[in-house]
Formats: C-alpha cells, sequence, structure tokens
C-alpha cells in the first residue's frame, strides 16, 4: 500500500508534498488515505496504524514547515473498506475506535487538521468525525457522489449538512471530492450551497482530472491544466471555499489552477449548462429541465 513508502521511500513521499507546495498548494494532505487498521489488516499491518499515520505526519509537517507561506498539514482519513451493521458487521463503535487509532496518530505528528474524505456512508462520517471530536481535533468531510448524483450508499449532496446535526462539535468545511469527473462535482457544489448556506459551513470541492483511461498498462486522467484551471474558478464562482484536484491531479494541474484562482474576477455563479459547456459533459448524472440550476430557454 502506498503507506509503506513512508519506511521506504520517505524521501518520495517528501518530495511529492514539495512539488504541490512549489506549485502553490496552501493544504497539503498526509500519505494515510488508507492508515486505518481495516485496510491495513489487508497487509498484516494492522498494528502499525498509529506509527504510520505519525510517520505521515511529521513528513508533512516538516515540508509545510520549509515553507515560507503558511501551509496546513491535512490528515487524510479514508473509508475503512467495511460496510456498517445491518448490511455489514461494521459497528460505530468499532469504526470510532479504528479511526481515534488513526487520528491519534495525525496528531502527534503536527497534523492541522482531519481530512475526512471520499467516504460514502452516513454512519462512517460521523464515525470518523466523532473520532475526530473525541482526540480534540478540528475535521473537514467530504464524500464521494459518484453514483447518479449521489453516493454508493445514497446521500444526496443537500443532505450533507444534516449529516453533522447530532454530533457537538460541526466540522471547519464539508463538501465532495473524488467521483466522476470536474462537470459532476461542479453540479454537487451548487446542490449543496443551498443547505450549507444555512448551516454556515464552507464547501469544499476536489475533484479528479478529467475521466480515467487506459492508455497500454497506464491510467491516464482526460483533465488538462486549463480544464482544471477552468473548474477551479467556476468552483469559486459557485461558493465553494476550499478548492483543489483529486485523482489525477499533478503539481502541473494544481499550478494553472493557483494562477487562475489568483488572477481571477468575479463571475456569475455557473449553471448546468454552462458547466457542461466549459468544463464537458456530466458523466452519470443527467440534468434534468425542472433543476433550478439549469438556465432555461423556451421558445416562443
Amino acid at each position: 500500500p502506498p503507506e509503506f513508502w513512508l519506511d521506504s521511500h520517505p524521501d518520495r513521499v517528501a518530495g511529492l508534498h514539495q512539488q504541490f507546495v512549489d506549485a502553490g498548494a496552501d493544504i497539503i494532505l498526509t500519505n494515510t488515505f488508507g492508515c486505518n487498521s481495516h485496510r491495513l489488516k489487508l497487509h498484516n499491518a494492522q498494528a502499525r496504524t498509529y506509527e504510520l499515520a505519525k510517520r505521515a505526519a511529521e513528513i508533512a509537517r516538516g515540508v509545510a514547515d520549509s515553507c515560507s507561506r503558511p501551509v496546513v498539514v491535512a490528515g487524510s482519513v479514508g473509508p475503512t473498506g467495511e460496510l456498517f451493521e445491518p448490511l455489514g458487521a461494521l459497528t460505530h463503535e468499532i469504526a470510532v475506535a479504528s479511526f481515534e487509532e488513526q487520528i491519534r496518530g495525525l496528531k502527534d505528528g503536527g497534523a492541522d487538521v482531519v481530512w475526512i474524505e471520499t467516504m460514502s456512508a452516513i454512519e462512517e462520517v460521523q464515525a470518523a468525525a466523532q473520532a475526530a471530536i473525541n482526540i480534540s481535533m478540528p475535521y473537514t468531510a467530504t464524500c464521494s457522489f459518484d453514483t447518479a448524483g449521489r453516493t454508493m450508499m445514497g446521500l444526496k449532496p443537500d443532505g450533507m449538512a444534516e449529516v453533522f446535526a447530532g454530533l457537538a462539535v460541526a466540522p471547519v468545511a464539508m463538501g465532495a471530492n473524488c467521483g466522476v469527473g470536474a462537470s459532476d462535482i461542479l453540479v454537487t457544489a451548487l446542490e449543496m450551497g443551498a443547505t450549507a448556506s444555512h448551516s454556515h459551513l464552507p464547501i469544499i470541492t476536489k475533484g479528479n482530472c478529467g475521466i480515467p483511461r487506459f492508455e497500454g498498462v497506464e491510467i491516464k486522467y482526460s483533465g488538462t491544466p486549463e480544464l482544471m484551471a477552468r473548474y477551479a474558478t467556476m468552483a469559486v464562482d459557485a461558493g465553494v471555499r476550499i478548492v483543489g484536484g483529486c485523482c489525477g491531479t499533478s503539481p502541473e494541474h494544481l499550478a494553472a489552477m493557483r494562477v487562475a484562482i489568483d488572477s481571477r474576477v468575479d463571475g456569475p455563479r455557473p449553471t448546468i449548462d454552462t458547466i457542461i459547456a466549459e468544463i464537458g459533459p456530466l458523466t452519470n448524472k443527467p440534468p434534468t429541465d425542472n433543476d433550478p440550476n439549469r438556465r432555461k430557454s423556451r421558445r416562443g
């Protein structure tokens, strides 16, 4: 798993962090997406959860602290890969304990915030958030709305804010990441915006760099730096306050996004039609005529 690079190639991990900082990143994520006991158990390394999480945060912290401007170290917390009861065997208590171990390592290694990401189940978001609260860490949370505009487990973007209603501490920000492309995640941001405005939570989008495709034995993403730059400015126009790139995003893409955001002028809130026209077609969430975000045209 990538987490084993923390042992075998810490210089490469630090080098990747440095490349993104040099490209203009304000936030870097630790190499801990799968660093929970359930995922590490697949490699007989479940006992190393705390150790690897702490080491990952230390590496990222070293890069951030060497920068002449503030850089936030976000401790990446991905899903366990297990299903919650009654569909599976995972309970809230077991999930919280697993996430606590990971988050404790991230905190002790110097992470500034817990970055809960690529979640599908409400129960898992809540368990990870509760673990962060128990360890006294601020947290953000993003889900992957990759199944006809919902998460795989059925959560809709406009229901995201309600996920945190029963928790003692709200997230610093919430939003969407990964998914099926920049166009779809922008539409998700539009849908999330109305409920987010009521909850006063800033919105995050961290979209994939286009659509993946096989070229020989390699997977490459279709998004160009120019496309990701336009995605970034449209995200800000849509009300997003933390913009990033997920799968397939290179330092070159992020550098273009940084320049575009820094040089942008305020634009109109995008509609579904303008997103499709400028970024590309939606992959698995076709717009409907009654969608309030879609500009309507009528023939008289």
